[in-house]
């Protein structure tokens, strides 16, 4: 049987190690069929700022798979990441990136270290959500949703559970960031009951980061969102000895894309001497996700016994553990020559193939009530209390002032002069049968109306707004955070 994939070369060194990759799948009788598109910078180049033309759309949405090798961005404004457009238009929500230790023949601090970072992939603050609201202020939107919340948690259990792992670490921020990390970890948690098998643990991200770096032993899958994971995976690939070696899964419902986890390199290109492992990793792992677990297996193994010859392209050649210097088209050649071999001292690979299995998001039935609104005002001439007897005198009844918060921290009523204030305030307003001050806040719902009307009143009292957030009660629960001090 065979599998139509699409290939693009990529940019700088990627044509040579996209080539040497191919060679390697075709002498392993992997039954591929290629079809070729081209992306990155020459189309950029030629007018397109986001590095893919129309027509290879066409392509990628008909091959279940996508083998890319490195593009090359230009730098300069207007010009869109290809990596973002493709796996936020083709929905590849989870960036999948294992990462090894090969010790002796990779240099490394930790040479018992495996570990597979599962991030995810479309959300979070790489929703690339950002304004300037003030002359002080800027902003950038964390979006995090149960559904891709629900879908990346998931895919990491089955991750685990079919490639026979024994514990899965969800790294968030949920002591600050309750309702954004904290549904995360909610998440995590609940799917966990289902997968009672697996060690489970919650960890703060900052300290699981460290821990990483210092005891990557205490992990084995690591799920957590698109930052931290972005960051946590390229600390996990260096601890390896080599960012040159680790591939990368960006995996969808309908298609996934493989790739070498490091850039173009233009400056080492057309040299020979490019390193085709990240990339040859990244296709197993391709091969794995198609169901050809076999043939993946039989190259990685290959792989593996060509480190343990000592044949070792530039960027991990050391003295010692090394055999012969290699360039890129040689140490393919090596590979293919030990296809049907094991390593006789690192741990030969045994996988297991096919997609992860999926699960529909059911949109619960939830009560939804307006119960206030946050009104983000620019001012650069009141003190606090000035500010809220203008906002208290424009409202007049129609809602009431309850805080007053300058970058998050409340400044009315009873702020501190201590306290630096920019020209951003959030102003909090709600029902005025709210009691103010009460121990618990006692949020109740309002005629959503009453907000339109209270902007209105605060533009003729002269105060300028720049952004409102909806406050909202689902099934009686608050829908967003208390303010410092409420």
């Amino acid at each position: 049987m065979s599998h139509r994939i699409t290939v693009a070369a990529g940019d700088g060194v990627g044509p040579e190690i996209t080539n040497a990759v191919l060679r390697i799948l075709d002498a392993a009788e992997c039954g591929l069929v290629y079809e070729h598109i081209q992306v990155g910078e020459a189309v950029y180049r030629s007018g397109n700022s986001s590095g893919i033309p129309a027509e290879a759309w066409e392509v990628l949405r008909r091959n279940p798979v996508f083998l890319k090798g490195p593009i090359t961005t230009p730098q300069g404004g207007g010009y869109k990441s290809l990596n973002v457009t493709i796996r936020k238009t083709l929905g590849l929500f989870a960036n999948v990136r294992p990462c090894r230790s090969f010790h002796p023949f990779v240099p490394t601090l930790h040479p018992g270290m495996d570990v597979v970072v599962v991030r995810e992939n479309e959300e979070d603050l790489y929703a690339g959500i950002e304004h300037r609201q003030t002359t002080d202020v800027f902003q950038c939107l964390k979006l995090i949703s149960i559904p891709g919340t629900e879908k990346i948690v998931r895919y990491a259990f089955d991750y685990a559970r079919a490639n026979g792992r024994r514990k899965v670490t969800c790294l968030v921020k949920d002591n600050i960031m309750k309702l954004t990390d904290g549904l995360f970890a909610d998440v995590f948690r609940r799917i966990g009951v289902e997968y009672p098998e697996l060690q489970q643990e919650v960890q703060i991200i900052d300290i699981g980061t460290a821990r990483v770096a210092t005891q990557p032993d205490r992990y084995d899958v690591i799920v957590t969102l698109n930052l931290y994971g972005d960051i946590v995976s390229d600390v996990t690939a260096e601890l390896t000895g080599s960012v040159g070696l680790a591939g990368s899964a960006n995996v969808g419902d309908r298609i996934s894309m493989f790739e070498a986890i490091h850039g173009s390199a233009p400056d080492i290109a057309g040299r020979d001497i490019a390193n085709p492992s990240a990339l040859l990793n990244a296709a197993c792992m391709m091969l794995a996700h198609l169901g050809l677990a076999a043939q993946a297996a039989t190259i990685q193994n290959a792989w593996l016994a060509t480190l343990e010859d000592g044949m070792h392209t530039g960027d991990i050649f050391r003295g010692g553990g090394s055999e012969e210097l290699v360039g890129t088209r040689a140490f393919a050649d090596a590979v293919i020559e030990r296809l049907g071999r094991a390593p006789r001292q690192l741990q030969p690979v045994h996988l297991r193939g096919g997609a992860m299995p999926r699960t529909e998001y059911v949109r619960p039935s939830v009560r939804r009530e307006c119960c206030g609104v946050d009104v983000f005002v620019c001012d650069t001439d009141s003190t606090p209390d000035e500010l809220a007897a203008k906002l208290q005198a424009a409202c007049d009844g129609l809602l009431q002032l309850k805080l007053v918060t300058n970058r998050g921290v409340k400044v009315w009523p009873g702020g501190f002069p201590e306290t630096f204030c920019t020209d951003h305030w959030r102003c909090r307003f709600v029902s005025p049968a709210v009691e103010i001050g009460a121990p618990t806040p006692n949020y109740q719902p309002i005629d959503v109306a009453a907000v339109p009307a209270l902007l209105a009143r605060l533009h003729e009292a002269g105060v300028e707004a720049v952004k409102t957030e909806n406050l909202y009660l689902f099934d009686g629960e608050r829908g967003f955070t208390l303010g410092q001090g409420e």
